[in-house]
């Protein structure tokens, strides 16, 4: 090299010095080439050795002025360089101010933008709908929203998320984040994604045990419950148990939920009600909040904060008990009147309380009279006289006065219609103290009125609906026994039917009325006492798209669901109707050890002992299968007994028979003479005087066996 200032030779330079001359007489033009040259250029230290640090030695160049640039991988473009063989692009300055100025030829600029984690967009949606549900408590809506989201392969983490924020709240929440996983299982989350996000949360519960510190209680019951509503089977707490450490915190939560919860007895009913058992606030809540902001209102006579109270109440469709206790409280504490009736205007006005409410609340308050003159002598006058004020200044509807006699009373019932009613509800009242039903049958028998007989179903069911979930399954197992006994298929249809038409008016008093009616249908057919068909039928006699119908299409939706009859058949915590189950199993051991050699008389205390006498179809029923595959006609001293005792009853015989007789295709593929040796059990029953004479012929074709021994 000549020259100690870089790397070119003379002729390069030359060469060099020519370009740039040629850049300045073009640089009067408005795409003129900038200077190549003299912008972000690196210094040379004396010497002619450039600085490498960080730039790689084969992409160094130097310019004629000695200064070192980078440039790109094979000569293209950089300040400085000639670019490539036969690279004619080059970037040059764009004058906004020249005439011919085209913004479409500005250079292109890439834009940053954040790469979102799909995850993170799925915990963010998940959440808002978690809150959303916690404030609404509407399933429906929760399941509907989640399956809008999409991305299914997240739901484990949803699992995650609604558990982790229900430990951190109330009872309450914890119970409603049981209720929607049973809900959303298999429906909307694969079980291999509930259990999926069962395994996220022991894992991570040593960090949820940081911010919630019984967290490994908690997070124990959930999976507990979770067991107990079949949307984990047991065998996960065995599994799980192998994949985590000993010493971390989910380890704890599978032990803690084995040996505190699932070992305990009537673990099921016990983990059902550990968080109360309900999501919904209960009526005596709703009513003593209401009379608690009534009074407060008397007092200060802020009719503003009143209204707010009663909006943040969330129960309009309950806004006629505000109106009811108003008028009470107007009644009882006379110089309160004119702030009572001042507060139901400006409800009415604002659109608080609804015309309909307003006259129900009315409507209700004029059927108590009656009693509540024993405590307030002059309440029926003071409610003729408030009636035309309201009338008058518009908050209550013309037409309220049209359901009134002409003396002011709602037109009284049929009588005898009115006596039946009061007498069920006495034996009603008795039977949930005594848990005795044929006591109960007999009291009806003694009433001697059978075309009542839906009117006596609508009323236990309504009953039972307003006291706690003891009375409701013993209504549920009542059903079964009458229709055993007393009741026809038609009784029970026309019950229902009338309890549908009501639904409306009864949800007035319970606020659930609409749910637990669909769990008494659903339990009424998992308990045959309604076939499936009844259903239609029930459907059919309701009017077109009423609240009854809708009872109906989810009472069909829990027929439907995934072990649906364990589910209802302990809806109401475990009680008799899951002894159902149990009863069976108790039968099949006591027929069984009777055959091998028992005594009849313990295989009858044994039957005595079950205290299910509307279940000993049960026992006729499955004698009879048994004689057939052991061929052993034994079993029928044992029904011979029982109906001598009185313990088996001639209309459960009959019930047991028809069971046989419409199961008796099934079971001549096991038993091919299946139907040869149920004439002859027809016909020995019939001598025996165990049947009901209605009882049809069972098999036409049949030919009777010879006579067996016995």
């Amino acid at each position: 090299m000549a020259s100690t200032e870089g790397f070119l030779t003379e002729e390069q330079r030359e060469t060099l010095k020519i370009a740039t001359q040629n850049a300045e007489v073009l640089s009067s033009s408005p795409k003129s080439p900038t200077s190549l040259l003299s912008e972000h250029y690196l210094k040379v230290p004396a010497g002619g050795k450039a600085p490498n640090v960080g730039i790689a030695v084969r992409h160094v160049r130097r310019s004629h002025s000695g200064k070192l640039v980078r440039v790109k991988k094979d000569g293209a473009g950089g300040k400085g360089t000639w670019g490539k063989l036969l690279d004619t692009d080059v970037e040059s300055h764009i004058d906004r101010n020249d005439p011919n100025y085209d913004s479409g030829e500005e250079p292109y600029q890439l834009v940053g933008a954040t790469i979102s984690d799909p995850l993170d967009d799925y915990k963010k949606a998940v959440a808002s709908i978690i809150e959303e549900y916690f404030s609404t408590g509407d399933v429906e809506v929760a399941a509907s929203d989640l399956r809008e989201l999409g991305s299914s392969e997240y739901h484990p983490y949803f699992i995650k998320r609604l558990v982790s924020m229900a430990m951190d709240r109330h009872d309450k929440e914890k119970e409603m984040a049981s209720v929607l996983l049973s809900a959303l299982y298999a429906d909307v989350i694969s079980p291999d994604q509930i259990r999926d996000g069962f395994v996220i949360l022991l894992e991570s519960a040593d960090d949820l045990a940081v911010d919630i510190l019984d967290a490994v209680d908690i997070l124990a019951l959930f999976v507990a419950r979770a067991v107990v509503d079949d949307i984990l089977p047991p065998a996960f707490l065995t599994r799980a148990k192998k994949t985590l450490p000993a010493a971390s915190k989910g380890f704890q939560v599978i032990q803690t939920a084995e040996k505190s919860y699932l070992s305990a007895p009537h673990h099921a009913e016990l983990v059902e009600r550990r968080w109360g058992g309900s999501t919904h606030i209960t009526v005596e809540e709703v009513k003593k909040k209401i009379a608690d902001l009534l009074r407060e209102y008397v007092e200060s006579g802020d009719a503003f904060e009143a209204c707010r109270c009663i909006r943040e109440l969330g129960v309009s469709f309950f806004h006629h008990e505000v109106v009811k206790r108003a008028l009470v409280l107007a009644m009882e504490i006379r110089t309160a009147e004119p702030l009572i009736l001042k507060l139901l205007k400006e409800a009415a006005e604002e659109g608080l309380i609804s015309s309909s409410q307003m006259a129900k609340g009315f409507a209700r308050l004029e059927e108590s009279l009656d009693d509540l003159a024993l405590d307030i002598p002059s309440a029926r006058n003071l409610f003729q006289s408030i009636v035309p004020v309201a009338i008058s200044e518009g908050w209550l509807d013309a037409s309220f006065m049209k359901s009134l006699g002409e003396d002011g009373r709602v037109q009284q019932e049929d009588e005898k219609v009115k006596r039946y009613k009061e007498e069920v509800v006495t034996i009603i009242h008795e039977y949930f103290l005594s848990d005795d039903i044929p006591e109960l049958i007999r009291s009806l028998e003694d009433l001697g009125a059978p075309e009542f007989n839906p009117i006596f179903l609508k009323k236990v069911i309504t009953l039972a609906m307003d006291r706690k979930n003891r009375e409701k399954e013993m209504a549920s197992v009542l059903l079964s026994a009458l229709h055993i006994e007393i009741f026809s298929t038609e009784d029970i249809v026309n019950g229902f039917v009338m309890l549908l038409e009501s639904a409306e008016d009864t949800a007035l008093d319970i606020l659930d009325a609409s749910n637990e009616l669909a769990l008494f249908l659903a339990r009424a057919v998992i308990d045959d006492v309604l076939a499936p068909l009844n259903l239609e039928e029930i459907s059919s006699k309701l009017p077109p798209n009423c609240s009854g119908s809708e009872t109906v299409r989810v009472a069909r939706s829990l027929i439907a669901a995934r072990h649906a009859g364990e589910r209802l058949l302990r809806c109401w915590g475990g009680g008799t109707g899951w002894a159902v189950e149990d009863a069976k199993d108790k039968i099949m051991k006591l027929l069984e050890e009777y055959e091998s050699g028992g005594v009849v008389s313990e295989a009858c205390q044994c039957i005595r002992d079950l205290g299910m006498p509307f279940f000993n179809h049960e026992v006729v029923k499955k004698a009879l299968v048994m004689a057939m595959e052991k061929k052993n006609d034994r079993m029928l001293d044992l029904l011979q007994e029982c109906f001598s005792e009185g313990l088996i009853t001639t209309n459960q015989m009959t019930k047991g028979f028809t069971r046989i007789k419409d199961g008796l295709d099934d079971l001549a593929l096991d038993i091919p003479n299946a139907k040869e040796k149920f004439t002859f059990y027809v016909e020995y029953a019939r001598k025996k005087g165990w049947l009901l004479p209605a009882f049809g012929s069972c098999v036409a074709d049949a030919s009777p066996l010879p006579a067996v021994a016995t």
